[in-house]
């Protein structure tokens, strides 16, 4: 196919070689599928902010920094070299948390380069070489459902050792991979996590526990479709109050049980806690929507 304008710099600069079709296009950028050399690799190409439905909310973007101190005076100031600094800042958050994730073994898609708003990246495809459906898109068995979401249970974990929570995490945004086998090993499908730009900060982010019980409440509610016994677990409670407690390892065992300790009740907090369920389920019915639009 004919290479969309913002491609073509890649191919000029001969890090890709031809561009095969487009794969997506989503809230926040368009992905299409393209050719390097003898592998075939995806181009994320972000969407500017007048284009996008998502916005960059406080909570995303509260602490996060930019080297440059003029960049920084000018985003504080909302003007228009700041609007694009914080456009640029909001870019690239994605691509650190991706290097950040994959060097601690969270499997999430391997960045490969990120030149001119075009994130390089690869493509995680399915058992027939396909691009790996959402799972949202598959259907589980008790027993796969228990299996993949005790597998990301253990993905978060690893994250926030890592210091980073998704921030956005659902059925919408996790990949469903086909590992090969090896040798007389059978190959099997892994999840694997995508679109990072809400990442944020564990430590430097005053919405980080908000944001991370809510994106293992998401989890919960998904897999517990097709296993109802993990409807009333409480992982997300459990991870964040070890990690709170500096006891939270790669390691930790978790068991699903929290018993919150009593004391005065955050109103505040829990108004908060309503409001974000309130713009969680708006958001997922859109979602939703989009996914049913042919």
């Amino acid at each position: 196919m004919k290479p969309p304008p913002r491609l073509q710099s890649l191919i000029e600069e001969g890090l890709i070689d031809s561009v095969v079709r487009q794969l997506m296009s989503g809230k926040e950028a368009t992905v299409f599928v393209v050719r390097c050399g003898d592998e075939t690799r995806c181009a994320k190409i972000y969407k500017e902010a007048t284009q996008r439905s998502f916005r960059q909310a406080v909570d995303y973007t509260e602490n996060r920094k930019v080297k440059n101190s003029r960049q920084a005076r000018a985003m504080a100031k909302g003007s228009r070299f700041g609007r694009q600094a914080q456009e640029a800042a909001w870019q690239s958050a994605e691509v650190d948390a991706l290097y950040r994730l994959a060097a601690a073994g969270v499997r999430v898609p391997q960045p490969y380069n990120f030149h001119e708003g075009v994130l390089l990246m690869e493509l995680v495809t399915d058992a027939q070489g396909d691009a790996a459906p959402r799972l949202n898109d598959v259907a589980f068995t008790p027993g796969q459902a228990l299996a993949h979401h005790r597998t990301l249970m253990a993905e978060v974990v690893r994250m926030l050792c890592a210091g980073v929570v998704h921030g956005d995490l659902s059925e919408f945004n996790i990949l469903l991979a086909h590992t090969p086998g090896s040798g007389d090993e059978e190959g099997h499908d892994t999840p694997v996590i995508i679109d990072l730009p809400q990442a944020v900060d564990a430590a430097g982010n005053n919405h980080a526990q908000r944001m991370l019980l809510r994106d293992v409440a998401n989890l919960r509610d998904f897999f517990g479709q097709f296993a109802p016994e993990l409807l009333t677990t409480r992982y997300g409670p459990e991870i964040w109050s070890l990690y709170q407690a500096g006891l939270l390892s790669q390691d930790s065992v978790l068991t699903g049980r929290f018993s919150a300790v009593a004391g005065e009740v955050d109103v505040g907090g829990v108004l908060r806690e309503i409001d974000d369920a309130i713009a969680e389920n708006a958001a997922r019915k859109l979602r939703m929507q989009a996914a049913a639009t042919p």
